[in-house]
């Protein structure tokens, strides 16, 4: 379990309407890397930690504003209560 402290640390001011990139870790199998642009960080979090195979998200880091989060940092943008969308996992 995540600690609100530390996940809310890891986000203040974080912008969620910000255009966002994001980078999961390439399947082997596949030459393309599967970047995606996304218009709003808030979709492409969604995406990462909703529809992404769990072991994309290990290697994978989400670029806004010129920061980048890893996997955790992912999931804390996700399970902070300022994620403006409806969650389909509970943190």
């Amino acid at each position: 379990m995540t600690d609100p402290s530390v996940a809310e640390e890891a986000v203040v001011g974080f912008n969620y309407s910000a255009a966002a990139e994001l980078f999961p870790t390439p399947n082997w199998k596949s030459r393309r890397q599967q970047y995606r642009r996304f218009a709003h960080a808030a979709d492409a979090i969604r995406f990462a930690i909703e529809e992404l195979q769990p072991e994309f998200l290990l290697g994978a880091y989400l670029e806004v504003d010129e920061e980048r989060y890893d996997g955790q940092g992912i999931r804390r943008l996700y399970e902070s209560m300022d994620y403006p969308l409806v969650r389909l996992r509970t943190p």
